[in-house]
């Protein structure tokens, strides 16, 4: 009997043909190395590439590549691999034959459903941010940690302290802080009080509040340097312009004789600059 070696390994590529009717970037595709035994049988080729493709080996449809050679559709389960005479730079093209509705859509994150991880069980592990967090007496762990709700209640006091120091009142002229020639932005206090959305997340949604909130002055400016039109997060604090409301700290207004800006002042301020 003559001792027959067996044959060697080829390597190929194996990748999955476009859905016709679809860009190939939107298109679920596979593109990988494989090496492919040339003593199997086309079935068992397919049967291997379920495993990487998710096709049914009933539903593939091979094709093969070859350089320099034309393309091939390989048709005989019962044939071996090796009678396509492969080679370097060969590619495997599958094709999948099921209608649109029987393919799975990989691509939609949507419909996998998604595990969460209790929370019981997440403060239960011994190796996470958390427990690490507690050993080192870190954040909320911390005894000597001040609340959320103290902080807030702190952040309102001196915002009042500012306020009443500084003679904030509505319908003030105000310059905003830090302001130097010619970048000076001011404007008319508009509105004094506490905006939700860019405060504390502790507060409430929605005026009134419950505790002590910070402050905020709301200014129409001059110019339309600002960012909006007095209002924030759906809410309406003021009416202005677009472009020339802004809400700032008490801390950055300081008020006084700034009349309104003059467009010839403004004109000779940009010929020196």
């Amino acid at each position: 009997m003559t001792f027959q070696p067996t044959p060697a390994d080829v390597s190929v590529v194996v990748t999955v043909a476009p859905i016709p009717g679809t860009t190939a970037d939107s298109s679920p595709a596979i593109a990988c190395e494989r090496r492919i035994t040339p003593s199997w049988t086309v079935s068992q080729l397919k049967a291997k590439l379920e495993t990487m493709t998710g096709i049914p080996p009933g539903s593939q449809r091979l094709k093969l590549k070859s350089p320099g050679k034309d393309e091939r559709w390989v048709e005989d389960d019962d044939r071996l691999v090796g009678d396509w005479a492969l080679g370097r730079g060969c590619e495997f093209e599958i094709h999948d034959t099921r209608p649109p509705s029987a393919r799975l859509n990989l691509t939609d994150l949507a419909s996998v459903e998604k595990y969460t991880l209790p929370t019981s069980t997440y403060e239960a592990l011994p190796n996470t941010v958390l427990s690490w967090k507690k050993s080192q007496k870190l954040g909320r762990f911390d005894p000597k940690a001040v609340s959320a709700g103290t902080l807030v209640k702190k952040q309102a006091e001196k915002d009042e302290t500012e306020i009443r120091q500084r003679g904030i009142q509505l319908s003030s002229r105000a310059i905003i802080l830090p302001s130097s020639p010619p970048h000076i932005r001011r404007g008319t206090v508009r509105f004094i009080g506490a905006v939700p959305s860019i405060s504390s997340p502790t507060n409430a949604a929605t005026p009134p509040f419950t505790e002590p909130a910070p402050m905020w002055i709301g200014i129409e400016l001059d110019e339309p340097t600002g960012k909006n039109d007095g209002s924030v997060g759906g809410q309406r604090y003021f009416t202005c312009p677009d472009k020339r409301g802004v809400f700032v700290k008490p801390e950055k207004v300081e008020v006084g004789d700034f009349p309104p800006c003059d467009l010839n002042e403004l004109d000779e301020e940009m010929e020196e600059i």
